[in-house]
């Protein structure tokens, strides 16, 4: 029985306007009035999409949320860690060095805000990201404390040939995934949203049986995998369409509405 429905945002239930539609709103409402556990599962902290959260009623003292792809589950209404799982400075070492060595923008997130690195070229991830703090930084004067993420924000054209020229020695040391087409996310070696769910699903006493996920893209991959429903957009990436349970209509036709009113007979 499917008690919980872990949601990626960008391409799959936002449409191409960034927003929830009506339908998909209504019929997620519906569902959490039903019991089943409505989780927004992305690469932001929560204060960037908390009007998402909102708009969907998932206030309750039971909701959560899965952020930086899986790095934290925090608790929507007391903001309360459940799980996290982070990289030290010293461990981000190698990617600074690639960068410095190719000149290529980066940005550091801990679990609060994003440090914009200043000894780099300059990043376009205030344009993509809100609802955050920003703070400018050179590489030595980061502070020592636990970060989520590194991030590499520029032009889709120049990031395909970034990452078609990543070498081996960082995608062994991260998890590097592409969550849009202007952005590369480099996460702890084992972090990926499937992690977060299931210390969410441990949490409720249950299991990866009990989980039906949507995703797009290759940050969604894991919780496609995972999940006895996996479904995935027809926007989505061909490699996590191989691996769906079942395909759903786009992003932008409601897709995430589409599916759940069958299989939920709404």
């Amino acid at each position: 029985m499917i008690k919980m429905l872990a949601l990626d945002l960008d391409n799959t239930l936002l449409d191409s306007d960034k927003k929830i539609s009506q339908r998909n709103e209504r019929v997620l409402r519906k569902l959490h009035d039903r019991g089943i556990h409505v989780v927004l599962c992305t690469g932001r902290p929560i204060n960037a999409i908390w009007p998402l959260i909102e708009q969907l009623g998932l206030t309750r003292p039971d909701d959560y949320t899965i952020t930086f792809n899986g790095g934290l589950v925090i608790n929507n209404v007391t903001k309360e860690h459940l799980f996290e799982l982070g990289m030290a400075k010293q461990d981000l070492q190698p990617l600074f060095d690639f960068v410095q060595r190719e000149k290529i923008p980066l940005d550091v997130l801990d679990f609060e805000r994003v440090y914009e690195l200043t000894d780099q070229p300059g990043s376009i991830y205030r344009s993509v990201l809100k609802n955050i703090e920003f703070r400018d930084t050179k590489m030595a004067d980061l502070p020592a404390t636990t970060y989520s993420k590194a991030v590499m924000a520029i032009p889709a054209k120049r990031l395909s040939k970034i990452i078609a020229d990543l070498p081996a020695t960082l995608k062994d040391r991260y998890h590097a995934v592409q969550s849009q087409p202007m952005i590369m996310e480099f996460l702890p070696q084992h972090v990926d949203k499937s992690v977060g769910l299931k210390a969410l699903l441990d949490h409720f006493g249950e299991s990866f049986d009990n989980l039906m996920s949507f995703g797009d893209a290759d940050n969604d991959l894991g919780m496609i995998k995972a999940a006895t429903q996996g479904i995935v957009m027809a926007n989505g990436l061909p490699e996590v369409k191989a691996v769906a349970t079942a395909l759903t209509t786009s992003n932008d036709d409601d897709g995430v509405a589409d599916y759940c009113e069958r299989y939920f007979g709404i």
